[in-house]
């Protein structure tokens, strides 16, 4: 029995058949545009023909990116892209990737293989890259000796530092012998010792800047002991040059000024720098004149004479505290004997005997303080103030007394 396939599935089988074939997922279509549609959703529709065909194509919005002008009726465009079958309708179209008006594809193509090519050979690694000089004295320049180049460069350049001397190669910028003049200019100036190298030229078609996308070029950049500022176009044209050069400027313009330096900016950061300098002197000389006088208070402190001084007051301080201390001790010691001498005083047996006082000792001249030590008969010895009596005990008889002296009889 035969094998019957819906519409559905022979679409889809198609499909794949297209998707499997690298050729038709990578192609390039050259053709007139014709019904062109911009679509609300950002999609472009369109059909490219020629004499005898046409062929549906669509670009969606996210491939707009890198079209930079607007598709109309009757342009002659290369279409980059991929074939494939819209299962829906059973269709197959163009889904472009990469749209260039005519003459402009095969270029880009060119374009997009030798930049491969060269980064394989590590034209464009980072590590090959010299820096470019903060202060040069001598600035190469490969360009047009006419156009509007050449006199941006001057002009700027005379502005910001009329100091650094230009070095101009006249090359040919464009056509047949652009290439081999330019070659030539980077390897003469290269030779010739100058500090930066300006390789570029003024705005143009990409056939008018194609003579910087050629691999000799390329190659001089590449080679070149000089560090290389590539200044091709404007700001939205890229070359190979650019890839290659130590440094991409946007415009010839912004060449000069990356190349070279304002002077007046580097005068003001000569007087920022003195004026640092100055502060920082300053305050070095005021830091060592106080570590100055700190040694010399130092030294002074720890001199022999200083030192002998010092003791020598010491000494006299010492001597005045123990003087203070002994005049302390003795008022205190005289104070304490008048003291003393009072209470001995008090406690005298004169004083007592002054005051009618007696003392009675016997015959053994032993205090008598009580009646139970004499007898009758005995002879005692009376000392008054003013002399001795000697009396002989007739009669004993013992008195209890009170403390105010008060007695009672036993």
């Amino acid at each position: 029995m035969k094998e019957i396939y819906s519409v559905a599935a022979l679409n889809q089988y198609i499909k794949q058949l297209f998707i499997s074939d690298y050729g038709l997922n990578n192609i390039y279509v050259r053709g007139e545009i014709s019904n062109c549609k911009y679509h609300t959703s950002g999609h472009i529709y369109f059909t490219i023909k020629d004499k005898s065909s046409a062929l549906a194509c669509v670009m969606f919005a996210g491939n707009r990116g890198g079209l930079d002008f607007r598709l109309s009726e009757g342009q002659q465009v290369v279409v980059f892209g991929s074939v494939g079958v819209y299962e829906r309708d059973g269709k197959y179209q163009l889904y472009a990737r990469q749209i260039t008006r005519d003459g402009q594809g095969l270029l880009y193509q060119k374009f997009e293989e030798l930049k491969k090519h060269l980064d394989k050979l590590g034209y464009f690694s980072p590590e090959h890259k010299k820096p470019i000089p903060q202060y040069p004295k001598k600035v190469g320049i490969v360009t047009a000796k006419t156009g509007a180049a050449i006199q941006d460069i001057i002009n700027i350049s005379t502005r910001r530092n009329p100091y650094v001397q230009l070095v101009l190669y006249p090359a040919t910028v464009q056509g047949p012998e652009a290439v081999p003049t330019i070659v030539a200019g980077i390897r003469s100036l290269d030779a010739y010792g100058v500090d930066t190298i300006i390789v570029g030229r003024g705005g143009g078609s990409m056939e008018d800047l194609w003579a910087f996308n050629e691999a000799p070029v390329a190659e001089a950049i590449y080679q070149c002991k000089t560090p290389v500022i590539s200044a091709v176009g404007h700001e939205t044209d890229v070359t190979i040059a650019d890839f290659v050069a130590d440094l991409r400027a946007p415009t010839p313009s912004a060449a000069a000024e990356l190349a070279v330096p304002d002077v007046r900016e580097i005068l003001e950061r000569l007087s920022d720098y003195e004026d640092t300098l100055d502060q920082l002197l300053t305050g070095k000389i005021h830091l060592y004149r106080q570590y100055w006088e700190q040694y010399r208070l130092r030294l002074t402190h720890l001199s022999p004479q200083s030192r002998i001084r010092e003791q020598r007051m010491r000494l006299m301080d010492m001597e005045e505290l123990l003087h203070s201390r002994i005049e302390k001790v003795l008022t205190f010691k005289k104070h304490e004997r008048d003291i003393f001498m009072e209470r001995l005083s008090g406690l005298s047996p004169l004083a007592r005997l002054s005051g009618g006082y007696a003392f009675i000792t016997d015959k053994n001249n032993h205090l008598v303080r009580s009646v139970d030590q004499v007898k009758n008969n005995d002879v005692l010895t009376i000392s008054v103030a003013d002399g001795d009596i000697t009396a002989k005990v007739t009669e004993t008889k013992k008195v209890r007394r009170d403390v105010h002296g008060q007695g009672k009889n036993s």
